[in-house]
């Protein structure tokens, strides 16, 4: 537990993400700053950030955009990489913690991926020393999905994407790790530290397994459509899944959803 209580904001603290990370740092004595619109700070705009900021040691940023649409991703974490540096250079913030994606340089460079990359340069470019760390796909992550995908006759098209499916309370506990000076660490030649799963899972199946857990047996099919999936080659080649210097935590999907079926009765 650290013992003198530093102040960690976290940019999307009200978050899929961010609620665990300000859980965590809770829990072993730092007091975090939460940073969401809710709380009356804005990443985009820059409103309220310099109060925010006051005083705070280390930001990790874990805000999410609105929309996957490339454009409006790029747009937002354009503003929320250039105003956190600007406010953190301002406050005297002295590391900034980005959340970013696993093989999002393997990917065609476009789309949120692409947005993603722009994040990482502007935030490495910034006055402020930042640290990458880059996450696989959230257990959280594959209930929306399947929401996107579903057609009015009730049924679901998802990618069946190779991936290392994590928990977000995992990535959460891997993050602080980093504040602790400890966690993921980037790889020899440089490459930003991973947080991952225990193993390898494909899309496809642990949606089918949510489906007949939680969604009252919604039928899901694999989506083929290149136009629906344009990364369709890369995903299925293994494009997502982390490198070998990543840190493999947390539980595996399947137990991930036990818990969350237990929980809920």
């Amino acid at each position: 537990m650290n013992q003198n209580k530093q102040r960690i904001a976290v940019a999307g603290g009200t978050g899929r993400l961010g609620r665990h990370i300000v859980d965590v740092l809770r829990e072993r004595g730092y007091e975090p700053v939460s940073i969401a619109r809710s709380t009356g700070v804005d990443v985009v705009t820059g409103e309220g950030l310099d109060e925010a900021l006051r005083g705070v040691h280390t930001v990790i940023d874990a805000a999410t955009g609105p929309s996957p649409d490339e454009r409006e991703a790029t747009a937002f974490f354009t503003a929320s990489a250039r105003n956190l540096q600007a406010a953190g250079a301002r406050a005297g913030v002295k590391r900034i913690i980005v959340v970013s994606i696993i093989g999002i340089d393997r990917m065609g460079g476009g789309g949120y991926q692409g947005a993603k990359l722009v994040q990482e340069k502007l935030a490495q470019d910034g006055p402020v020393p930042a640290t990458i760390v880059r996450a696989a796909q959230f257990h959280e992550f594959v209930e929306p999905v399947l929401g996107w995908g579903t057609t009015p006759d009730g049924v679901a098209t998802i990618a069946n994407m190779r991936t290392q499916l994590v928990g977000a309370r995992a990535v959460a506990e891997a993050l602080v790790d980093v504040v602790d000076g400890a966690g993921p660490q980037p790889s020899a030649d440089g490459a930003p530290a991973e947080i991952a799963g225990p193993r390898e899972e494909r899309m496809l199946d642990v949606a089918r397994l949510l489906a007949a857990r939680k969604l009252h047996g919604l039928r899901v099919d694999e989506a083929v459509d290149a136009a629906y999936n344009p990364d369709a080659g890369a995903v299925e080649s293994g494009a997502l899944l982390p490198s070998p210097h990543a840190v493999l935590a947390g539980p595996t999907f399947a137990e991930w959803l036990d818990g969350e079926v237990r929980a809920a009765a």
